[in-house]
């Protein structure tokens, strides 16, 4: 992990790098855990946090790269006292989460779509969501504020 603040610069920034297998997971969680924890979020809206990583870093580890192995990039930008982005940068796929359509969460659940429920819980759960593709990186920047 490599850190760039002070202890009165505002924002700064941690990042890990790891292997994109899913026993990488629980790392990542605890270090984005660590830095919600250093912003002072309160424990539910860490729980949030957890599960959003959580739900990306899956998707990532399934899809992204296929059977050739990659990495992902966790960036914590504390970009003021009550924000907290968390950034997963890789290399694999072009996916772009936004443009996937919200599912029907009032159909029977013997007829609706298999997957794409983490889609819906990473936008109800974060107060914004982005994504760009830069050159051959995919840059995901989920951002949480802490509650009022």
């Amino acid at each position: 992990m490599k850190a760039d603040s002070d202890a009165t610069s505002i924002p700064h920034q941690a990042s890990l790098i790891i292997k994109a297998q899913a026993d990488s997971i629980v790392r990542c969680t605890e270090f984005v855990v660590a830095c919600a924890t250093a912003a002072r979020f309160p424990l539910a809206r860490m729980r949030q946090l957890e599960l959003v990583v959580e739900e990306v870093l899956v998707n990532i580890c399934r899809h992204a790269y296929g059977d050739t192995p990659g990495e992902v990039e966790i960036r914590c930008i504390r970009v003021a006292r009550e924000h907290l982005c968390v950034e997963f940068i890789d290399r694999g796929k072009p996916f772009n989460i936004l443009a996937s359509p919200p599912r029907d969460l009032t159909a029977d659940v013997e007829e609706r779509e298999v997957g794409g429920l983490g889609i819906s819980l990473i936008r109800a759960m974060m107060d914004e969501v982005s994504y760009c593709r830069a050159g051959d990186r995919n840059i995901l920047r989920v951002t949480a504020r802490l509650p009022r």
